[in-house]
């Protein structure tokens, strides 16, 4: 006997025709967006896409103008109270006290969402633990570095275990060991269950984490899908060659082009070429033997796949302003907002109506 499938469960964070406007320009219209339960959804685009005002609506700092949204199920223009007690906020900002210790700030953040001393106790041990923090608990923040800052901060936005976190640009300003010990914390968060919302400029931070990616610019989704969905529609692998002359780019670029009979496109500061091939191995081979032939002294080649950063760039250039989901409008202007306050929902700048 076939077992019938389950329905997948319903999305923990959905918007219909979102809208939000400033006097008369319109930063975020048309906006429709589904965040699965116990994924990282990530919302790639440039500055002033409305990133941090789909964040802001979302959280119930702004006001929605058009359109619906609903965050673990309540509807976030008529029941804030509800879905603020549902959501943790992590800001592009550290909203954590550098004199006060890592232990003192958790405490902190559990008494003002109304936890008892003990209960605020506990749960500050219980996050630092999660966290890797443990061995640092009572030392002052101002000590920490900026990954653990950013570990501190992800752990104070998860005081009430909500069910949906939203983490604006969580890792700008990190090095390299700082951000690789966000990611870790936030796969953590995933695997017991909570959904994450990321908006990031980092595409390898997307492709890092993101289980699907919408990419938003003028203030709709322009295009969504897993990380390799979205690559797939920049065609099959490359071949990126790096010259040793710049002065010869061109005369290399036609002789890739005969070899693989792809368009090549040129980079002249990075002394690069690059181009789709179809056959992998075989287009590499007849690549490199025609630049071989033809006394073209190459410094590096690489075959490889087509990356996030190519998607971005294809579908936010002016020049291919991607396709629009369906519904989606047209809006005039950029996101006017300052970047999401560091503060934790609970007392919005604009009461939800």
């Amino acid at each position: 006997m076939t077992s019938t499938p389950r329905p997948d469960p319903a999305p923990v964070v959905r918007t219909r025709g979102l809208g939000r406007r400033f006097a008369t320009t319109w930063a975020l219209r048309g906006f429709d967006l589904e965040v699965g339960q116990g994924t990282v959804h990530g919302l790639l685009g440039p500055n002033g896409a409305g990133k941090s005002t789909a964040v802001r609506l979302l959280t119930t700092l702004l006001r929605v103008h058009e359109g619906t949204a609903e965050v673990a199920g309540y509807d976030v223009a008529t029941q804030g109270a509800l879905v603020r007690s549902r959501i943790g906020l992590v800001g592009q900002n550290a909203a954590v006290d550098e004199i006060l210790s890592g232990r003192q700030n958790l405490e902190l953040f559990g008494r003002l969402h109304h936890l008892g001393a003990r209960a605020a106790a506990r749960r500050a041990d219980e996050l630092l633990e999660r966290f890797g923090l443990t061995g640092t608990g009572k030392r002052p923040v101002s000590t920490y570095s900026g990954g653990m800052r950013r570990r501190l901060d992800l752990a104070a936005g998860m005081v009430l275990s909500p069910a949906v976190l939203f983490l604006d640009e969580p890792t700008v300003g990190l090095d390299p060991r700082g951000r690789d010990e966000v990611w870790t914390a936030v796969r953590g968060l995933v695997a017991t269950g909570t959904s994450v919302l990321l908006t990031t400029q980092y595409l390898e931070e997307a492709d890092q984490l993101a289980h699907r990616v919408s990419v938003i610019d003028t203030g709709r989704v322009i295009a969504e899908g897993t990380p390799s969905e979205l690559k797939s529609r920049m065609g099959g692998d490359r071949i990126d060659v790096v010259l040793r002359d710049e002065h010869v780019l061109s005369e290399a670029a036609e002789l890739v082009e005969r070899a693989t009979g792809h368009t090549v496109r040129t980079i002249p500061e990075e002394r690069r070429l690059s181009t789709e091939v179809d056959d992998r191995a075989a287009s590499l081979t007849r690549a490199v033997r025609a630049l071989d032939e033809g006394g073209v002294a190459v410094a590096d080649v690489v075959l490889r796949s087509p990356t996030l950063d190519e998607v971005f760039l294809h579908l936010t250039s002016p020049a291919s302003p991607g396709t629009p989901v369906d519904g989606a409008r047209p809006t005039t202007g950029d996101d006017p907002t300052a970047p999401t306050p560091a503060a934790r929902p609970g007392t919005p700048t604009e009461a939800p109506r």
